[in-house]
């Protein structure tokens, strides 16, 4: 029986990390990052941190610029590593943010417009 537990066990820890597939730098979380082997949780908030400050990674070997990885250590990575140019999630985001803000305070500019409009046609009347 508990041999029987362990291989299901080992099979199922060897299925999820083959399902895992690529993990793409610029838009992983840290709990995404650290399903790769050899990133704990100190490895994978330095690589969102680091992110956050510079921008998204251009190329997998950008990765080497993190405190905390080598070129061997990359290398290793690399085959489960991906990248893709673009904003992270976490500025898309922000970005609909500021552009559904523009889009109300342009909204509220024209309701003000119209008001004024509508008390002045009332001022006219009387």
């Amino acid at each position: 029986m508990k041999k029987l537990l362990l291989i299901l066990l080992a099979c199922f820890a060897f299925s999820t990390s083959v399902f895992a597939g690529e993990v793409n730098l610029n838009s992983a979380n840290e709990v995404e990052l650290e399903v790769l082997k050899g990133i704990g949780p100190v490895k994978a908030k330095s690589i969102v941190d680091y992110r956050t400050k510079h921008g998204p990674f251009k190329s997998v070997d950008d990765l080497e610029m993190v405190p905390g990885f080598g070129k061997k250590t990359v290398d290793k990575l690399r085959a489960d590593l991906t990248v893709t140019r673009g904003a992270t999630p976490a500025k898309a985001e922000g970005k609909a943010k500021s552009e559904a803000k523009k889009d109300a305070a342009s909204a509220k500019v024209d309701d003000k417009a119209a008001k004024k409009d509508d008390s002045k046609k009332a001022t006219d009347k009387k």
